[in-house]
């Protein structure tokens, strides 16, 4: 190959990494000798100074989000049997049961039987439930409302942990029950939130049983889409009577959002 021809290729081959780059947070095709630049080096260490606070960090309701979000949704807060942080990272059990307060708060707050009951859980990252709910909670709740269906009241649960939806579901008995929770961070975003599903959860229900979208976040999975596949995967719960491994979304739905 001649230099010139060499130089159109070197062009080329950056434009198609600069195009990849843009699609994905993921550090991939890093510019590295024996070790990474320094550039390179303290976008990881913010990074991970990022994800370390995010896990540590105390969601709280009304510092966290903003008050017309929170009136709006007559939004409030329990908290699972989890005392503390520390424990909450080291009691994984007891992050799956609601306290008995919030069992009896819930209870008293919130309908039973709805077709779709909300919930939104801390879970490894309260930064990704500030971020995300505000847009997402809206844009779930256009979905139901067109498909006529209906929606319980949703609330916060801290020190959450992705079972707890079992509790929940044997206390209010949805059809369809939607676990908003912040994501364990990684070295790419700290403010990515994931959506379990599961129809009719109770206890005894394993993640077998469940169904999840991941990765909602700005340079992830869109909340417009996340929220389209949400009220897509409901519906098809509520089609089959299950959720979990027997129920899949749609790949060619999938394949057109990209």
């Amino acid at each position: 190959m001649s230099d010139d021809q060499n130089l159109v290729a070197t062009a080329a081959w950056s434009e198609i990494l600069r195009k990849i780059r843009a699609r994905t947070p993921a550090r991939i095709f890093v510019d590295r000798g024996s070790s990474y630049g320094t550039r390179m080096e303290l976008e990881l260490r913010s990074a991970h100074a990022s994800a370390v606070d995010a896990v540590w960090s105390e969601f709280d309701l009304h510092r966290d989000l903003p008050p017309d979000f929170i009136a709006r949704w007559q939004l409030f807060q329990v908290s699972s049997q989890v005392e503390s942080k520390p424990q909450f990272l080291l009691r994984p059990d007891l992050g799956r049961k609601l306290s008995d307060a919030a069992k009896e708060l819930i209870a008293h707050s919130c309908p039973r039987a709805s077709d779709l009951q909300i919930v939104i859980g801390d879970g490894l990252s309260g930064a990704a439930v500030s971020t995300q709910a505000p847009t997402l909670l809206p844009l779930i709740e256009q979905r139901a409302c067109a498909r006529g269906w209906s929606i319980g009241r949703a609330f916060i649960v801290r020190h959450c942990r992705v079972g707890i939806m079992n509790d929940i579901g044997d206390l209010l008995t949805p059809r369809v029950l939607v676990l908003l929770i912040g994501e364990r961070p990684g070295l790419a975003t700290a403010e990515s939130l994931s959506a379990y599903m599961g129809y009719r959860p109770r206890s005894g229900h394993t993640d077998a049983d469940r169904n999840l979208i991941s990765n909602i976040h700005a340079r992830g999975v869109r909340p417009d889409d996340a929220a389209d596949r949400i009220a897509n995967l409901a519906a098809l719960m509520m089609a089959h009577e299950l959720s979990g491994t027997a129920v899949k979304e749609d790949s060619a739905r999938l394949r057109g959002s990209d």
